[in-house]
């Protein structure tokens, strides 16, 4: 029998050899004990992207759960994780789980838990829930689901229509629809792509039909997967901004009216200042170890408090919880705001970014120079160095001792190691090395003052690594 680990906040496998109706089955079992111990008339949404077998898998849930007295409300049709996730709030449920691999290539499909909070279900849970998944299932998967809609134990939900419904009370989509300016959106054939058409049917739309597959790319929403969105944008010279969206739309990939990719680091200096400057709005602004240090300038600047995580936005939503926060981000696209629920939204930032930019008269390109006037010009670039585990693990031990005291010939100013080590050369420009959990790689980041040095700094930093 399949062993089952879980990740971040869930389980993700490969479709027909480890993630099975079986194996959900099972998932989903331990899943309704938890609930079943924790609270009393536990209920729960369910929701699935476009993924191959989603809507089988979700009922397969479903079924198990209704069948162990626990109240579901099922969704209708494919949805955003976001949009999971705003539904148990809205229905006041005790858990969300999302079929979805994500950002995943197409060949895998996933089980995400979500906190009635609505947003990444705390580690200590997640791994209570794991620690009893059982061997074999002992449920008949081929159980009809009509009896569970007709006893009332498992309803379906439009989540996509209350997503809506939430965005138009928050939003001035009118402000978005009557600018001059000109907007696109791919959806990457994820689960984003039917709501954004449903707010803003006017925008350039690509992907958006039904491919599971995913035209055999993973939709994750980084620059070498959307080389298509940069070379329309660029033939067209009539798009003014670009957003893109990953399978279960919860991260952002975001394109100026150049077709040049904008990185998350920019977008969160962004949204802090239309937040603070624009909407009044205070708060503490929590971002992952591996974001850049222009932040906490430009936390400073507005007087708002900036706390660091290690990286994984499960960090991130635990410091959300305690109340007071502006916004919570990470380096792989994943933002939330005030005002939304405590959740990385591609779509919800997207639209934040449009309203900033039509609200405000401005170019996405203006706005950022408007940023660099406060904390200075800068580029990001991270390479994965691909090596033997032996030369991985001496790196890493080089690293732990403080044996690295120069890189590239420059001399180390301080090393922070929150979450791998972080090297500064000065408060403007540093590089980080972060080792993968699971493969002979090392994760290298840098931050410089500009995009080619960058490059530079970490193709020289490999040579010396590696010697």
């Amino acid at each position: 029998m399949t062993q089952i680990k879980f990740g971040t906040d869930g389980w993700r496998a490969i479709i027909a050899k480890e993630y099975t109706v079986e194996n959900v089955a099972r998932v989903t079992l331990a899943t309704a004990q938890w609930l079943n111990e924790k609270y009393n008339n536990p209920s729960v949404v369910i929701g699935y992207d476009c993924r191959f077998g989603g809507k089988m898998f979700a009922e397969t849930s479903a079924k198990v759960l209704a069948s162990n007295g626990i109240k579901v409300y099922l969704s209708s049709e494919f949805a955003s994780t976001p949009m999971v996730s705003l539904g148990v709030v809205k229905k006041e449920t005790s858990i969300g789980v999302v079929i979805t691999a994500s950002h995943n290539p197409p060949e895998y499909n996933g089980f995400k838990l979500k906190g009635s909070y609505g947003g990444p279900m705390l580690t200590s849970d997640v791994d209570d829930i794991e620690k009893i998944i059982p061997e074999v299932s002992g449920f008949d998967v081929n159980t009809a689901i009509e009896p569970f809609v007709e006893n009332g134990s498992i309803e379906y939900i439009d989540l996509e229509d209350m997503y809506i419904k939430h965005a138009e009370s928050v939003f001035d989509l009118d402000a978005i629809r009557n600018s001059d300016l000109s907007f696109a959106y791919d959806a990457m054939y994820g689960a984003g792509r039917d709501v954004v058409r449903k707010l803003l049917p006017d925008l350039t739309f690509m992907h958006t039909d039904d491919n599971p597959g995913f035209e055999g790319v993973a939709p994750e929403p980084i620059l070498r997967n959307l080389g298509e969105m940069s070379e329309v944008i660029k033939l067209s010279e009539n798009i003014d901004c670009a957003v893109a969206t990953d399978g279960d739309a919860d991260r952002i990939g975001l394109f100026d009216s150049a077709g040049n990719f904008v990185d998350a680091h920019h977008i969160i200096l962004l949204l802090i200042k239309y937040l603070k400057e624009e909407k009044n709005f205070d708060g503490e602004v929590i971002t992952a170890f591996s974001c850049s240090e222009k932040v906490s300038k430009l936390c400073k600047h507005y007087g708002l408090e900036q706390t660091t995580t290690k990286i994984g936005f499960k960090y991130v939503c635990e410091l959300m919880l305690k109340g007071g926060f502006l916004l919570g981000g990470e380096e792989s696209g994943g933002m939330a705001i005030q005002g939304h629920i405590p959740e990385r939204d591609g779509i919800w930032i997207g639209l934040t970014i449009w309203e900033y930019m039509a609200k405000s008269g401005k170019t996405l390109e203006e706005l950022i120079d408007e940023v660099y006037e406060i904390v200075g010009p800068f580029a990001f670039e991270r390479i994965d160095l691909h090596l033997s585990e032996g030369q991985k693990q001496s790196v890493m031990a080089d690293c732990a001792s403080g044996a690295i005291k120069e890189l590239v010939g420059r001399p180390i100013q301080r090393v922070d190691d929150t979450d791998g080590y972080k090297f500064f050369f000065n408060d403007d420009e540093w590089i980080m090395i972060r080792p993968s959990g699971t493969e002979p790689v090392l994760r290298t980041y840098c931050e410089s003052t500009s995009s080619e040095e960058a490059i530079n700094l970490l193709k020289e930093t490999h040579k010396q690594l590696l010697n």
